[in-house]
């Protein structure tokens, strides 16, 4: 069948560029916490493994979930054709447990190499990959808080893949204001609490690929504070579990309907009610001790998940990019601007065409400046473990820029992956609007991205409000200090020195717009915060693509003096040198503009009457 056709395509090259090339992946692959398992060598053939994955089995899949979507029959949510025998052989050959505790079944890989394989996974099928991708995230939670015998209980057999998950916060009235949760748990004399409420946009929900499902669930144990300190996190499975995991009756979980979307149409969203009948069962996650604690320990999975995002986004771009670059080799017409005045002149593909070369590097630069900000943060996630086990080098320095990157990670990568989506299509014209070429699902899967695990504009705010001032404002400072030396190291360079003009520039911008949003936090102004929150987070976020693409630049020139004439890398590292121009100079002069807008301290938005807006 048509549909049945892989149309999900990777740059291999590039990615295994940013691992090992600009973020040493050898480096951390030798240290002794990850050397027990991994090595290059082995860490290659896992990339490669989930890249066949990707292609042979979730990416034929990926137009299969979108035309067939999810139904509800008899109260039980059955996924698309091939979903249940594609969750098994993910998990079989342990693509999702890479980064896992080999305690539990686990590789133990270093978030870098996990990074790569979950955008094979999302930017295949990202519908797909998010059941598996939210069970493993429940799990890591129980792993993190719960008690001994919760982690020996549900662990094994989430990690395993025999049973689901799913994280619960949002309710029909709170939308993202998760403090004024509803949902009650009344507890019992045996220590266990009986759950009442509802959920809503609850991704895989339900389904019919594992044995059973582990939802937690954020509830207000009786007599808890109002507001986000009064929640609790349970674990609330589908089936009941003895002690020995047998599974019981249905745990008075039901799914009230599944939405019907614009997008990951594969992907079960779910309203989940708790309790109709009063027989609902949950255990606190961590026992009695952990009451009240649900949104801290929550905070670690919405962390996680907010990075999956981003690597979503990341995956999804691309792949609408190198499927407009393909098109745009193949597709002939129109002449050469050169010969527009010979109506006898030959067809040429589009990709000669200006405008369409102009489409071409700005998605390309954007996603692999995307693709390197991931990395980074990785990196530093990786590098804080390896300071917290050996003591060698500083934790609190990268732990602190893994702070300081989440927000823009999720937030950056899922408004780029809808717009960069979008100028694919446009790459194509009329062929990128039907769905034959696979760019417009692509599209429409995207939208979801800078909504769901918090709302762009919160990660804004938790970047102003939170972490700016984060470590006594140290974390920031020494990101500043970070772009800095690089621009010091090459600004006099002959080839792209006046790249790190501009990106000097845009340093001076950030450094002082960020004075700016103290000076409204501190001067009675704190509404215009908000207000531009959004704005400040895009010129952090492409000043800090800017420094990565021409880090990228300079490594590829480096490289490339080694190379012998015709070595096909050569094209690859004046790619990057291009992408790299390219950026700074087109999109890096933004964070300027942006900072001379803050500047201005309109207020427009903020005093027009609401009956202004439209007379309906």
């Amino acid at each position: 069948m048509a549909h049945k056709q892989n149309q999900y395509l990777a740059d291999v090259r590039d990615i295994n560029f940013v691992l090992f090339e600009q973020f040493g992946l050898g480096e951390i692959l030798a240290h002794p916490h990850f050397a027990s398992s991994f090595d290059t060598e082995s860490a290659k053939m896992v990339l490669g493994e989930a890249y066949k994955f990707a292609c042979e089995v979730a990416g034929p899949l990926n137009a299969v979930g979108d035309s067939e979507g999810c139904r509800l029959e008899d109260g039980k949510v059955k996924t698309p054709t091939g979903f249940a025998e594609a969750w098994k052989q993910v998990y079989d050959q342990g693509l999702k447990q890479t980064a896992l505790n080999p305690e539990f079944g686990g590789m133990g890989a270093p978030t870098l190499l996990t990074i790569a394989v979950e955008e094979f996974l999302c930017g295949s099928n990202a519908a797909f990959n998010m059941y598996p991708g939210l069970a493993m995230g429940a799990a890591e939670v129980v792993e993190q808080f719960g008690t001994h015998e919760q982690k020996e209980l549900y662990l094994r057999r989430m990690f395993n893949g025999v049973w689901g998950g799913t994280m619960c916060l949002t309710e029909p009235h709170a939308g993202s204001d998760v403090g004024s949760a509803r949902t009650k748990a009344i507890k019992q004399a045996n220590g266990s609490f009986l759950i009442s409420g509802t959920k809503v946009f609850i991704s895989g929900g339900d389904h019919d690929m594992a044995e059973n499902i582990v939802h937690l669930v954020l509830a207000r144990v009786e007599g808890a504070p109002a507001g986000t300190k009064g929640l609790s996190l349970f674990i609330v499975p589908k089936f009941r579990v003895a002690a020995d995991g047998t599974l019981g009756d249905n745990n008075d979980v039901a799914v009230g309907s599944i939405e019907h979307k614009m997008g990951i149409k594969g992907s079960a969203t779910c309203v989940m009610n708790f309790g109709e009948n009063g027989q609902c069962i949950g255990q606190l996650v961590g026992g009695a001790a952990s009451e009240n604690q649900g949104m801290k320990q929550m905070f670690m999975l919405m962390n996680a998940a907010r990075i999956a995002v981003g690597i979503q986004g990341c995956a999804i771009a691309s792949s609408a990019y190198l499927n407009a670059l393909r098109y745009s080799r193949e597709r002939r017409q129109g002449s050469s601007v050169k010969q527009f005045k010979d109506p006898t002149a030959p067809r040429v593909p589009i990709i000669e065409h200006p405008d369409v070369r102009r489409m071409l590097l700005d998605m390309k630069a954007r996603v692999e400046g995307i693709r390197a900000l991931i990395a980074k943060l990785a990196s530093h996630q990786d590098r804080s473990v390896m300071a917290k086990i050996s003591g060698e080098g500083n934790y609190n320095y990268h732990y602190g820029q893994v702070e300081l990157l989440t927000p823009i990670v999720k937030s950056y990568a899922s408004d780029q992956a809808f717009r960069i989506c979008e100028t694919a299509i446009q790459t194509l014209g009329g062929a990128g609007y039907i769905s034959d070429y696979g760019i417009e699902q692509y599209c429409r899967d995207a939208k979801i991205f800078s909504i769901y695990e918090g709302t762009n504009h919160i990660q804004a705010m938790d970047l102003v409000g939170r972490k700016l001032g984060m470590g006594g404002g140290a974390n920031l400072q020494a990101y500043f200090s970070d772009v800095a030396a690089f621009i010091a190291k090459h600004k006099d360079d002959a080839e792209l020195g006046g790249c790190l003009t501009v990106l000097q520039a845009a340093l001076d911008a950030l450094q002082g717009t960020t004075m700016r949003l103290l000076s409204w936090f501190h001067g009675g102004n704190l509404e215009l915060v908000p207000l531009y929150a959004n704005r400040f987070l895009e010129m952090m976020a492409e000043t800090t693509l800017a420094w990565l693409l021409l880090e990228q630049a300079f490594l590829g020139r480096e490289k490339s003096a080694a190379l012998p004439e015709g070595h096909p890398d050569l094209s690859f590292f004046q790619g990057k040198r291009y992408a790299a121009e390219y950026y700074a100079q087109n999109v890096l002069p933004g964070v300027m503009d942006k900072a001379d807008i803050l500047g201005r301290e309109d207020r427009s938005a903020l005093g027009i009457p609401d009956a202004a807006f439209a007379q309906v």
